[in-house]
């Protein structure tokens, strides 16, 4: 087996950890999750279509062009979901709990927003119950997420 050069490993590790600051989170409730960006028309619409699980610790954040109200739906959607809606000022104004899996395609009901949001966050069900998330609640990004013209 080959022998790597001393300075090696601590360069692995740095990379490493310059790797894993890279990755999206955002701050809610006192606890931080990576999130992958939903930020365009096809990432919006696959959202966690098709997935069997999502980690512990983890999310997707869609940024959406207008503030306006949004209606998400579980279309194709495996697993239960905790659906927070955010305004221009990233605070939380509508919450859907719990919402169950949908493989009922095109007949999955609708769960609106019923106030303009700009930032959607998706968790994993119980999530929002957990942290005893109530309206108005900040909603903090890391490095690198994407905002847009008036969303702060």
């Amino acid at each position: 087996m080959p022998r790597l050069p001393r300075l090696a490993l601590p360069l692995l590790l740095l990379l490493s950890a310059c790797a894993s600051a890279r990755t999206p989170w955002v701050e809610l409730g006192g606890e931080r999750y990576k999130v992958e960006i939903a930020a365009d028309d096809a990432q919006r619409a696959r959202g966690l279509m098709f997935r069997d699980k999502l980690e512990a610790g983890h999310g997707m954040l869609f940024v959406h062009d207008r503030l306006e109200p949004q209606a998400y739906w579980m279309k194709n959607t495996k697993i239960p979901l905790d659906i927070l809606y955010f305004d221009d000022e990233r605070r939380l104004v509508a919450q859907q709990r719990d919402v169950p899996p949908c493989s009922a395609g095109d007949r999955c009901p609708p769960y609106p927003s019923r106030r303009p949001a700009r930032y959607v966050l998706e968790l994993n069900a119980g999530e929002a119950a957990r942290l005893g998330l109530e309206e108005g609640a900040p909603l903090r990004f890391g490095p690198g997420i994407p905002t847009v013209p008036g969303g702060g």
